[in-house]
């Protein structure tokens, strides 16, 4: 994601310092929105989708942020986020079963990490597609597509996650900004891939 190096006329610290700035607002507003945890997909993807208008010189801004998701608060949003809660507490419950010493349970457990693993890729992709404004199915397939086609990415996404995790593991405060910089980093898994980026310029039309 490039940002110009020129300073505007009374600005400080310059572009990059404001890019960042705007990403913890958002991160902030992202945390927020999510507190009811069903609406953590369409926090998340309005984020990436706020982010990602950077690109072509939209503010990144908390303002608009709210704007965007006052926008598309609706019922498949809420349905991804109930499906992506249902979805966790099966992992948690499975893995829980796995600890309790049952037969084959390292077997089982090592299976369903790394179905865990792959379901979050494709969710947290999900989220950083364009299709997520308006289509969850779309961008779902769309993300499971690319979690198997740009493994490099995959891995990305799952490093962005450990990092969130481990920031808000060693500051509590922490996990109210983390948010932003997590949707920054999937955002620019998602555009560096060119096709991605052409999806996004003629949406932003």
């Amino acid at each position: 994601m490039s940002v110009g190096q020129t300073r505007e006329a009374g600005e400080i610290f310059g572009p990059r310092m404001t890019l960042f700035a705007d990403v913890l607002s958002v991160g902030v507003c992202t945390a927020l929105v999510s507190l009811p945890v069903v609406t953590l997909p369409a926090a998340l993807s309005t984020a990436c989708a706020v982010l990602r208008g950077a690109r072509e010189d939209r503010p990144a801004t908390a303002g608009r942020y709210l704007a965007e998701l006052r926008q598309r608060l609706r019922a498949g949003d809420l349905v991804a986020g109930v499906l992506a809660t249902a979805g966790l507490l099966l992992v948690l419950a499975d893995l829980a079963l796995a600890g309790a010493g049952l037969p084959g349970a390292p077997l089982f457990a090592a299976v369903a990490a790394c179905i865990a693993a792959y379901a979050a890729v494709v969710g947290l992709r999900a989220c950083a597609r364009p299709e997520s404004l308006t289509d969850w199915r779309a961008a779902v397939r769309a993300a499971a597509r690319d979690a198997v086609r740009d493994v490099g990415g995959s891995g990305l996404v799952l490093l962005a996650v450990a990092a969130a995790a481990l920031c808000a593991w060693m500051l509590l405060p922490l996990a109210f900004l983390v948010p932003g910089p997590l949707a920054l980093a999937l955002t620019a898994i998602d555009v560096r891939l060119p096709s991605h980026s052409d999806i996004s310029r003629k949406k932003a039309a």
